[in-house]
């Protein structure tokens, strides 16, 4: 059992950390650029991410729109 819960965190750590490496590759390459520009890359590039719905894609570019890297990297 111990071993099922240490593969899933190690799951979801993994997918953390693909999510914020997309993001912030996002930033440093987007960064002040239109909202919808912002929005339109990350739609593409987290599409089938769990939980990201167009609200949290929105809230994301225009962080980034602004010079800010919400990735925290």
């Amino acid at each position: 059992m111990a071993e099922s819960s240490l593969r899933r965190v190690n799951g979801e750590h993994e997918a953390n950390r693909a999510l914020f490496g997309t993001v912030h590759e996002v930033a440093v390459r987007y960064a002040g650029a239109d909202v919808s520009q912002v929005m339109a890359v990350l739609r593409g590039r987290l599409a089938g991410v769990p939980g990201m719905d167009e609200h949290g894609i929105r809230r994301i570019a225009e962080e980034i729109s602004v010079g800010r890297d919400p990735s925290g990297l």
